[in-house]
């Protein structure tokens, strides 16, 4: 008996041992995440899998004091560990308590233990009081430096770190292509592949240092109609693959980040937030997507009261789920989730597969094993290494646009005097998503030449008018001011919000669309009266979105962009001004000259600047517009520079490519100026016959070098052969054999070398071109050279005979009379040649004919 009783005990607690191994398994770091993820999940009840779904705010669970009420978060959390929390309006300090409380809350007093992800807001710096403020995303993309882009991520991982961070609702890769949209800013710009380039070494810099990124805002949504935040786009297919989603396609394979957020709005009359085309097929299925998918806030809610797809919240969490949105954000749809399945609507297999998303990322991003919001906070969060990156960004995105007679920079030795003028003179504007408005948390321009110049220059200052308003008021005071001066500086723009703290008059930013694009209020006719004194002007447009200013364009001598630069852009921008540092920015958005000439992107279509080529000015009208040009008032990629760089050659280490090839670009370039600088040579790609419509160039390189004044460098730019690919008539993505053109220069209208490759040469159709059959011997044609008169007329493409046109036959010309006809005298195997300067050159075989009629085409 007391044998078999010993036997039953120890089979008894090697069973219940075993069963705490098991029970373990998701706690032992040792195991594969996928075994830890199984282990976990069917050890949880259908509230708990809910509950990982779905978000705590720190409002609802913090008392008058901001500190944990545990009786409030006990009644909300029963028992269950919750997915998320987040904190934004919370100071720094204050949040770091918090989150390690909750997490602390969670890992001890929930049945399982399952830690939170602790997230919150950090576009350019974290948005929790007395964080370092970095520049807005709009200027980060100006810089052209990826470098710089990984930094900036990598000193925010470190300082939402300390502050007990663990996710962050960043970064945005959207493809902004509507100026009027208030979120320009959050953008790094208009083209598919700088954004890419830049979203990349973001998402890394947060994922190498601990922060899981959230890239944002999945499908296509920085077009919308109207311009209107939250407003439908509509764009084909290819365009949805090939402009607004190459970004998340490019970083999802490169990086392997483990969070997407869903956009608020529809493409092709689907919800976002409800599509499996876009979060299961195109994600997961095709891209090879393994995180989770997180709604923007409230987007779920959005499915029934506002987009009408839903018949209620129910049904709208059924439509998300299953479409495969995986987190929900500040909404109670998901709460309705348990209802459903228990009356059999919906299966939980839907809710299993979203919470083992949610339980890899926080497995893979190591959360089981590690602590919140460790580390020295003082010694982290706003020090002075951090300070000093974002004076650097804010130096390298300042574009030089215009410096006629090389007013800039400013001789600072030769001045008696400066006046320093308009509503952005003496204001800090962050951006949107940051914790401050306030002068006090950053530099201005007026106190950074107060700083600099010291008693050597008086500086007069004048507001001149606010931001919004039509009042003239402070006109008097600023040409006052410009008349009692040596020079004047006028710094005009916009403003935008502090996130969840003061929206009072911005005029940008998330929410804030704009109906046009002239400068707000009385800006421009501010600076009509301040050029009006005769004296000098630079006009400083501090800005989160470009602006129409053809009239400043024009007339002002000196015209620079500041993004909104961070907390030291009034010190990188009199740095640019006095010449201590050069600038280096180039544009990331084409500049329109109205709103009328929306959109103004630089890769459009062939099509798609007009086609006769013959734009009219004011008192003058002509065609396409007939008061107007087509072309964007500054193309994307313009940046001037205080020296001269001399593009030398551009070459490549052979002319035909393979479809895995890399295409290696190397350009030579030569500083011909009196200073150092800073070069982002660029390379865009025309493909020259296509199957389908393709744009009249993309830009597919770029790097960014500094080159001391005298100097040469060779800068190599490597292109995969990949990235030439496009949709095809049967939207498969291919490289199609054929021609391309290279176009190497600083910006996509100063294209300074030009070069052409070939793709599969092998592959390519075989195309007699007029070079070809010009070549071609002439007895093949059985026709015997005579002497012939050639007679016709030229017309142009609706048929309009046109006068004055040139016509050759070798060193023989003439030209067309007054209604349109010529005559000439040739051989009958000659060639003929029509054109001019206004008519693209046609060059006819006579072949033996003696009437030929010409067609020309607009140059």
């Amino acid at each position: 008996m007391k044998i078999k009783a010993f036997l039953v005990a120890a089979l008894f607690v090697a069973t219940v041992t075993g069963k705490a191994q098991e029970a373990m398994k998701y706690k032992d770091a040792s195991l594969p995440i996928e075994v830890r993820v199984q282990d976990l999940v069917k050890r949880m009840t259908l509230d708990e899998k809910i509950a990982q779904m779905r978000h705590i705010h720190a409002y609802s669970i913090v008392d008058k004091d901001g500190n944990i009420d545990k009786e409030k978060l006990d009644k909300m959390i029963q028992g269950r560990s919750m997915g998320f929390i987040e904190a934004i309006t919370i100071p720094g300090k204050e949040c770091r308590q918090l989150m390690i409380e909750a997490q602390k809350y969670m890992r001890e007093k929930t049945r399982l233990g399952i830690p939170l992800f602790t997230l919150t807001e950090s576009l350019h710096g974290s948005v929790h009081d007395g964080s370092t403020v970095f520049p807005q995303a709009i200027a980060l993309g100006s810089t052209f430096n990826t470098d710089l882009a990984y930094q900036m991520t990598s000193a925010i991982a470190a300082e939402l770190s300390v502050q007990g961070i663990t996710q962050s609702l960043t970064p945005v890769i959207d493809v902004c292509r509507d100026l009027r949209w208030g979120r320009v800013e959050e953008c790094f710009g208009e083209d598919p592949f700088l954004v890419s380039r830049m979203g990349v070494s973001q998402v890394k810099g947060y994922l190498e240092n601990g922060v899981s990124p959230m890239i944002k805002h999945f499908g296509a949504h920085a077009e919308p109609q109207g311009g209107l935040n939250l407003a439908s786009v509509s764009c084909g297919q290819r365009d949805l693959l090939s402009v607004f989603l190459k970004p998340f396609e490019t970083v999802v394979k490169e990086t392997n980040p483990w969070l997407v957020m869903s956009s608020y709005n529809s493409w092709n009359h689907e919800p976002n937030s409800s599509s499996s085309y876009l979060m299961t097929e195109l994600l997961r299925n095709q891209w090879g997507f393994k995180g989770y998918v997180y709604s923007d806030w409230g987007a779920i809610g959005m499915l029934d009261y506002f987009h009408k797809t839903a018949q209620n919240s129910a049904d709208a969490a059924m439509q998300a789920l299953v479409a495969g949105l995986d987190a929900e954000a500040s909404d109670n749809s998901y709460g309705e989730l348990k209802q459903l399945v228990e009356n059999d609507i919906l299966s939980e297999k839907y809710i299993d597969l979203a919470v083992s998303r949610i339980l890899r990322a926080k497995f893979a991003m190591g959360l089981f094993e590690r602590n919140v919001g460790e580390g020295d906070y003082d010694k982290t969060v706003h020090k002075k290494k951090h300070i000093a990156l974002a004076r650097k960004i804010a130096e390298e995105s300042i574009v030089l646009m215009k410096n006629e007679n090389n007013i800039l920079p400013l001789q600072i030795g030769k001045l008696k005097s400066i006046a320093v003028i308009g509503p952005n003179a003496d204001q800090v504007q962050f951006g949107d998503y940051t914790w401050s408005r306030d002068n006090k948390d950053g530099v201005t321009l007026l106190e950074a030449l107060k700083k600099k110049c010291g008693n050597r220059i008086r500086l007069n200052y004048a507001k001149g008018c606010d931001l919004v308003t039509d009042n003239k008021e402070g006109f008097d005071d600023a040409i006052k001011a410009a008349l009692n001066s040596d020079v004047s500086i006028v710094v005009v723009g916009s403003a935008s919000a502090s996130l969840a703290r003061d929206y009072s008059n911005a005029t940008c930013g998330e929410g804030f669309d704009l109906s046009d694009l002239t400068l707000t209020g009385v800006q421009e006719d501010l600076v009509k009266a301040v050029s009006g004194t005769g004296k000098p002007v630079i006009v400083v447009l501090l800005s989160g979105k470009p602006f129409a200013m053809p009239w400043i364009k024009e007339n002002i001598p000196g015209i620079l962009v500041q993004w909104y630069p961070g907390e030291e852009g009034g010190t990188a921008l009199a740095n640019v001004i006095a010449g201590d540092v050069n600038p280096s920015g180039h544009l990331n958005y084409s500049f329109p000259k109205s709103v009328g000439h929306l959109p103004c992107f630089y890769n459009y279509l062939p099509t798609d600047k007009g086609f006769y080529r013959r734009p009219g000015e004011k008192n003058k009208p002509g065609k396409d517009y007939v008061f107007s040009s087509p072309q964007s008032l500054w193309a994307f990629g313009h940046g001037l520079s205080y020296t001269d760089f001399e593009y030398l050659s551009g070459t490549t280490s052979k002319e035909d490519y393979g479809q895995k090839d890399i295409i290696e670009v190397i350009v030579s370039i030569r500083n011909t100026g009196e200073r150092d600088g800073m070069e982002v040579p660029q390379v865009y790609v025309r493909d020259v016959v296509s199957s389908i419509v393709t744009p009249i160039q993309e830009l597919k390189g770029f790097a960014k070098v500094m080159i001391k004044k005298g100097a040469t460098e060779e800068v190599k730019i490597s292109i995969p052969v990949s990235e030439l690919a496009l949709y095809n008539r049967e939207m498969k993505k291919v490289v199609e054999p054929g021609t391309f053109e290279l176009q190497i220069g600083r910006a996509s209208d100063d294209i300074r070398i030009k070069k052409v490759i070939t793709v599969d040469r092998a592959s390519m159709k075989q195309i007699l071109t007029m070079k070809d059959r010009e070549k071609k011997d002439i007895t093949d044609k059985n026709i015997t050279a005579v002497p012939v008169v050639v007679r016709g007329t030229v017309r142009d493409v609706q048929a309009n005979l046109l006068p004055g046109v040139i016509v050759k036959v070798g060193d023989k010309q003439t030209t067309t009379d007054a209604v349109g006809t010529y005559s000439i005298k040739a051989m009958s195997t000659d060639i003929l040649v029509v054109g001019g300067d206004k008519y693209q050159e046609e060059r006819i075989s006579i072949d033996g004919r003696q009437v030929i009629d010409v067609k020309l085409l607009n140059r």
